[in-house]
């Protein structure tokens, strides 16, 4: 992954104080030196200076340079731009200037402004169009009447032509919100997709973006800061454009430009601030920004979670993670129950989907930990089928004191077979079957409040770091329950917690050790 050129890797300085940094850190190469002749950008930067009177900040003028490299066919050598930058470094401005370039210079058809929200896209429409206004030359190029007009959809359409009021001619500027109908029925020339991040699906990409394929030359640029696992479309993005960055293999039109902080930066380190800002020390308050580090870091969670994505465009998978990644971590510790055989609680729990299932076992150490392990999972559109065939025979091997589930959550459907008392040999002598209802947030915010406090052991399984780390908070009131819903699977989640849960609350152990618990190779 390259991360090019010494402003990159070094400390920048003016008069002694940190700046932000011109250069991205991670980038995609030109394929030939960028020139007046090579690159469309240099116009841009002259039209803000000269024309505009809104001269770019040093960053976007890099933006737009590199942005603007050019084919020997004199086409945009990217067909895709992804741009990754901190909030309030200006890229609302970038994308005004640009739109007023197009309309004005170059003269297209039809540019689409486009926003998590049709206010975001009309407040960079509005800024365009009273820049415009501002300037003597552009304001005679608008028509005197219907510059403004409303489309049948409520959409604002701006048109400059001041000869012809159609709207088949002229360069339009119209907005839409980002959603699976901005975009569709127009043929689109230079497209605008603000806040990428917030693109949870490709409703909104496939309604716009395909739009531009009828168009030789048209342009996709795309701004935000960094994203979590919801941004599929900026992932997608990113993944394929530093798989070429990487290799030189795969889509050359794909171009990233990424101020970011590099991965596991804290957010007191001033440096990495300054990649992920550039504009800091000029437009941003070094001294303002630090502070709002150190009260993100004193609140962690969620805070923290949004200063790294918004103030440091670095990408944070959960945004309101239930469970701390890195507490969960540092809980491992490689062992089994077998010092433990005769105080294990078990817990199972089914995907809300029933392609999964999960059985943990949990038991209280002698040091007063919670060690937690995973017995068994199923998967597939028959996991539950499958649950039932084997958990009696589980049950029978590990003798707990306890089996639970959750019967208020998709468990239910195996509830039947778990609560049925009278069928032959269930439950096993010995073992209680219960019930986890009232208290499920409790439950959840328990197995957090342990992990936090390092009070939980596990061996490191793939599954449960996989489905642990994954769960969010879906929030009741002041309580709150590990999510189902935008992050896959997170039924072992539940088992975990469940299992702890059980196991904290079993009376003092009696009687002789049982077998050992250990999950099938």
């Amino acid at each position: 992954m390259l991360e090019q050129g010494s402003a990159a890797r070094s400390t920048s300085f003016e008069n002694g104080a940190i700046v932000g940094r011109t250069e991205p850190r991670l980038w995609t190469p030109p394929l030939r030196e960028l020139t007046p002749d090579t690159s469309f950008g240099f116009d841009v930067v002259d039209f803000a200076d000269q024309v505009l009177g809104h001269p770019l900040d040093p960053w976007q003028e890099w933006a737009v340079i590199h942005g603007g490299e050019l084919l020997p066919d004199g086409r945009p050598r990217f067909r895709k731009l992804l741009i990754l930058v901190s909030r309030q470094n200006g890229k609302t401005e970038l994308l005004v200037v640009l739109s007023l370039y197009w309309m004005f210079v170059e003269r297209v058809s039809m540019i689409l402004g486009t926003s998590t929200k049709l206010d975001y896209a009309a407040e960079s429409w509005m800024k365009a169009y009273r820049l415009a206004k501002g300037v003597p030359d552009l304001r005679r190029e608008l028509s005197h009447k219907g510059h403004i007009r409303k489309a049948n959809d409520g959409k604002v359409l701006w048109r400059a032509d001041a000869e012809e009021v159609d709207a088949e001619s002229g360069s339009r500027y119209k907005i839409a919100a980002s959603n699976e109908e901005g975009g569709r029925s127009l043929t689109i020339d230079r497209l605008i997709l603000d806040e990428l991040r917030q693109h949870h699906d490709y409703s909104a990409h496939d309604a716009a973006v395909p739009a531009t394929n009828a168009v030789r030359d048209a342009q996709v640029w795309a701004l935000s800061n960094a994203g979590s696992d919801k941004s599929v479309v900026l992932n997608d993005w990113r993944d394929s454009a530093l798989h070429y960055i990487d290799t030189g293999e795969g889509d050359h039109r794909l171009g990233l430009f990424e101020w970011s902080a590099p991965d596991g930066s804290s957010p007191l380190d001033l440096e990495a601030l300054a990649q992920a800002n550039p504009n800091l020390g000029r437009r941003i308050d070094p001294d303002a920004l630090l502070g709002d580090a150190k009260t993100a870091m004193e609140k962690g969670g969620e805070k923290l979670a949004g200063f790294k994505t918004e103030n440091m465009c670095m990408r944070v998978r959960i945004m309101d993670s239930a469970i701390d990644g890195e507490k969960w971590a540092e809980c491992k510790d490689s062992g089994d129950l077998a010092a433990v055989r005769s105080r294990v609680a078990l817990c199972v729990d089914v995907a809300p989907d029933g392609q999964h299932a999960t059985l943990v076992a949990a038991a209280v150490l002698d040091d007063g930990r919670v060690r937690v392990e995973a017995v068994a999972d199923w998967s597939g559109p028959d996991c539950t089928k499958q649950l039932r065939r084997s958990l009696p025979g589980l049950v029978v091997k590990i003798r707990p004191q306890v089996l639970g589930w959750f019967p208020s959550g998709p468990a239910a459907s195996v509830a039947a077979d778990l609560a049925d008392r009278k069928r032959a040999g269930w439950p096993p002598p010995g073992v209680k079957v219960e019930e986890i209802r009232s208290e499920v947030p409790a439950v959840c915010m328990g197995l957090a409040e342990q992990v936090q406090s390092k009070q939980i052991a596990h061996s490191d399984d793939p599954l449960l770091n996989t489905h642990v780390t994954s769960a969010e908070k879906l929030r009741r009131g002041d309580a709150w329950v590990f999510t189902r819903k935008g992050a896959g699977h997170v039924d072992a989640a539940y088992a975990t917690a469940g299992a702890v849960h059980l196991a904290r609350t079993l009376p003092p152990s009696v009687g002789k050790p049982r077998v050992v618990v250990a999950r099938p190779a």
